[in-house]
């Protein structure tokens, strides 16, 4: 993969999580591009370079990949400068998290006794999303077990070859 179709991607994931998931755009051409960098690490200046960015705006997307478990900083003994890669094991982040659809839940149906007197068509929004909240906190441990079964097993077969 060459080093323009590097930016590429990273232009094109950078694109997609920041319509998808209200990424800031640097951050995710930030994680598109440490997807597919070599080293696996990089230094703020080295990514600040390569992105095109400042190191300033690079240090603000790392800041909001680290809030999601996305990204690491790393320093070795004696070196001045930290050292960014993917967080494989941040992966999954709160996707699995049956309790913040719980909780999401409680917060819907606090909406529909605020809409308690209002009529049903102006309550469907909320009690879709208070059922499917509360069918996502039901399915969320079964379906974490199903994909950690099916992770390990590409781990496993990783380090075969």
């Amino acid at each position: 993969m060459t080093h323009d179709t590097k930016l590429i991607y990273a232009d094109h994931a950078g694109r997609f999580y920041a319509r998808q998931y209200g990424f800031p755009p640097m951050a995710g051409r930030l994680f598109g591009y440490l997807t597919v960098c070599e080293p696996e690490q990089q230094t703020i200046a080295e990514l600040a370079d390569t992105l095109m960015a400042s190191r300033s705006a690079v240090t603000g997307a790392i800041k909001s990949l680290e809030i999601f478990h996305l990204v690491r900083r790393t320093r070795a003994a004696g070196e001045r400068i930290d050292r960014v890669s993917l967080d494989l094991d941040g992966i999954e982040g709160n996707g699995f998290d049956a309790k913040v659809y719980a909780d999401q839940a409680v917060i819907a149906q606090e909406g529909l006794e605020v809409l308690e007197k209002a009529e049903p068509g102006r309550r469907a929004w909320l009690e879709e999303m208070a059922a499917l909240s509360d069918f996502l906190s039901e399915r969320m441990p079964d379906l974490q077990k199903e994909w950690h079964k099916r992770r390990d097993a590409i781990r496993t077969a990783r380090k075969k070859k």
